[in-house]
């Protein structure tokens, strides 16, 4: 155990070291002229305003809309993009026939289609929220189908030998074998999700941490969009410690 915190201790030592070295460096290439403090002001100036930031009402309620439209995504994403893998992986018919669909579409970029759900949905919070769901769902499918195929056929024969319904099988059998990888498959969709709605409120947007950030970066506000920047990539960094905490918790039997 002690080895084991000890070196817990020592990665986290050099994440923050690292961190703490780009900030260094990006504050020495300001002053000493190797970068434009007006187009790169330096983290002196930023990370106060950042600070700021989290005490200023404007920048607050943006942020809890931005907030809210990642959390009703995610919300509503999550058992869509599960149950639907969870299908596709169980059954072969379902899968030939669907699988490439997924596949495919999970390539293609999703900033191509954001036109296409301003004009369906216009520029409210429906369309962030649904557009959020769309970057996430195809990561989702994908990981659940991987975590279903992954479920050991034996443990599927003895249940049904001893009469389990398809009810138990995915109760029982499929969901508690495929959590691991289901809540790593949450873990990365939740990723894209904020990426989606952040993407969407830059685009064109009234309200939102995204709309903020475009509009400081149009306007040359360049510390506002950098501590704007910083916020959005902390409200990140968060979501993703949390549920890779859970995920390791998860997890830990398979060790």
């Amino acid at each position: 155990m002690s080895h084991g915190l000890a070196s817990r201790a020592g990665r986290i030592s050099a994440q923050i070291g690292i961190v703490v070295a780009i900030f260094l460096f990006w504050e020495v290439a300001v002053q000493t002229g190797m970068a434009n403090a007006r187009v790169l002001p330096p983290p002196s100036l930023v990370l106060p305003r950042a600070v700021a930031m989290l005490g200023d009402p404007v920048v607050l309620y943006n942020l809890w809309i931005t907030s809210a439209q990642v959390l009703l995504a995610f919300v509503l994403v999550a058992p869509i993009g599960i149950a639907i893998g969870l299908l596709l992986g169980e059954s072969d018919y379902f899968g030939r026939a669907f699988k490439p669909f997924f596949f495919f579409l999970a390539s293609v970029p999703k900033s191509v289609f954001l036109p296409v759900f301003i004009l369906a949905f216009g520029i409210g919070f429906t369309q962030k929220v649904a557009f959020g769901m769309f970057q996430a769902i195809f990561v989702l499918v994908i990981s659940a189908i991987a975590a279903a195929e992954s479920v050991s056929s034996d443990f599927l024969k003895t249940a049904r030998a001893y009469g389990a319904s398809r009810r138990q099988l995915y109760l029982d059998i499929y969901l508690p074998a495929m959590l691991p990888v289901i809540v790593e498959g949450l873990r990365l969709g939740m990723i894209f999700n904020i990426t989606g709605v952040l993407f969407a409120e830059m685009y064109v947007s009234r309200a939102g941490l995204g709309h903020l950030v475009s509009t400081w970066g149009m306007s040359f506000q360049m510390v506002n969009l950098f501590a704007g920047i910083l916020l959005a990539a902390a409200l990140s960094i968060a979501v993703n410690e949390a549920l890779r905490w859970y995920e390791n918790k998860v997890g830990a039997w398979r060790g």
